[in-house]
């Protein structure tokens, strides 16, 4: 039988920008494999426009650390030999690669243009506030540090359809390119009228050698690097027909065998459908409804209900979509999305991911290494590791919850027979301590279970009907089951 798959977002917003980050993966993949996590969601490979650069700041997609551009060969996490090495390091320990993808914009553009646009409302980006007019910008991409190797295509101001900076004014807005056929995509998310344009030079995927040579590079990397899949970046900024496309040649380049999952940021689960309806359900995306529901109860706590948790998540109504997740790079502190599940729920939130039968949980490298730079955030990895373990060893089988009080909630999985030990009970409050009885099944009966979370002592003992009373302590999580091996 399959066991679970757990994935790691491997990196935190602040890792040190010492080109040493594929080197920590590399001396990882062992541990990690070991303590049941298979997959890891690494940062983009790809040259920003400075080697401190997080990869968002997205330069020269053909460099992956090989070529002196920007101020150094490396990016901020390593060269390309070494990025191989921590692959590979990865794959010898069964562990699967899912490389961050960038697509909506390019950065650090080597030679201004002169070109016509037309202002738009930062509000409304549908509503122009001005006629066209001519500004500098910095839209030509000629990568002279890689000559040409791997693409000799060249970027210019037709190739995007918005910037952001005019330098001959030296002032920044929203820039519409004019030109023919120019316009925002409509495929896209309608918050601020049109969602089109994000940041830097936005790429125009209306322009069909801009399509050709986005999907000849994502075909490129994933030979390239040998990597499993991708996690496709700001992807409601991106036209819909073009994701769509993208996913179906890659994974047909893959021969089918190629994880994808989005970042499609949005509240709203009815526009997380109609973009998974659109793209015909090739991809995950990440359970963004549940990640704010977790850190709202963090906020709320005894005020909070967890009998609702899951109605309007995408794990709720889309489960074989869902990658559940807690916190990532953009919700962590003083970050852009921040919305950072607090310390006293984050245990609970983890087991609320990471031990119920739907979702493909994801866990955040600053909760399980801890957050660097100014602010440091010690790690959690005492408080995730059991329910990790717990994941692999014991959450299978058929689940029943037990969502019958606002403060108090519990479930159960039955376990299987394929997997020896398997089944768990598991039970959160945000209120004070308390307890569910809840069944496990009558061929349990007599056995001692633990809690894995090691907030209480005495072991349960299930009863001759296969019932066991679980307690569990104020404003926690307990994670019953059989001893550990």
């Amino acid at each position: 039988m399959e066991r679970n798959h757990t994935m790691l977002q491997f990196f935190e917003w602040h890792v040190a920008a010492d080109g040493d980050h594929w080197k920590r993966l590399k001396d990882a993949a062992p541990e990690l494999k070991a303590s049941g996590i298979d997959a890891v969601w690494i940062p983009p490979v790809t040259k920003g426009e400075s080697p401190d650069d997080n990869g968002y700041g997205v330069y020269d997609l053909y460099d992956l650390g090989e070529f002196d551009q920007k101020g150094d060969v490396r990016t901020k996490y390593g060269t390309k030999d070494e990025l191989h090495e921590a692959i590979q390091a990865c794959h010898e320990n069964g562990i699967q690669v899912y490389v961050d993808v960038v697509m909506n914009h390019k950065a650090g553009a080597d030679e201004k243009e002169t070109f016509q646009v037309i202002e738009v409302d930062a509000e409304n980006r549908l509503e122009e506030i001005s006629e066209p007019f001519e500004i500098e910008g910095w839209t030509k991409f000629t990568f002279p540090g890689r000559d040409g190797k791997y693409s000799d295509f060249q970027w210019n101001f037709d190739h995007f359809n918005g910037t952001d900076y005019d330098a001959r004014e030296e002032r920044t807005g929203f820039f519409k390119i004019v030109g023919e056929g120019k316009s925002w995509n409509d495929q896209v998310d309608d918050e601020f009228g049109n969602y089109d344009y994000l940041m830097f030079a936005n790429l125009d995927y209306n322009h069909p050698e801009v399509r050709d040579e986005m999907i000849n590079w994502g075909k490129w990397m994933s030979d390239t690097l040998d990597a499993d899949g991708y996690r496709l970046d700001a992807i409601k900024h991106i036209s819909h027909d073009f994701i769509d496309d993208f996913i179906r040649q890659v994974k047909e380049h893959r021969d089918g065998n190629f994880y994808m999952v989005g970042e499609y940021w949005n509240e709203d689960i009815e526009a997380c459908g109609s973009f998974l309806e659109a793209t015909d359900f090739q991809l995950d995306l990440f359970d963004v409804q549940l990640h704010y529901k977790l850190h709202r109860i963090s906020e709320d706590g005894r005020d909070a209900d967890l009998s609702t948790l899951f109605e309007g998540t995408l794990v709720g109504e889309f489960p074989m979509n869902a990658v559940t997740f807690v916190d990532n790079h953009d919700s962590q502190p003083g970050e852009s999305l921040e919305s950072w599940v607090q310390d006293w729920f984050k245990q609970s939130a983890y087991a609320l991911v990471l031990l119920r039968a739907d979702g493909y949980p994801c866990v955040f490298y600053g909760d399980y290494f801890g957050i660097d730079g100014e602010n440091p955030i010690e790690d959690k990895r005492e408080a995730i590791d059991p329910l990790i373990y717990a994941r692999f060893h014991r959450a299978y089988g058929e689940q029943d919850d037990y969502f019958d009080h606002p403060a108090t909630i519990g479930w159960v999985r039955r376990g299987v027979e394929e997997i020896e030990g398997s089944g768990c009970a598991v039970v959160v409050t945000v209120g004070d301590e308390g307890e569910k009885r809840m069944f496990v099944g009558e061929h349990r009966a007599g056995e001692e279970w633990t809690d894995y979370t090691n907030s209480i002592d005495e072991p349960v003992v299930i009863d001759d009907e296969g019932y066991g009373t679980f307690p569990v302590q104020a404003g926690s999580v307990s994670v019953w089951a059989l001893p550990a091996e």
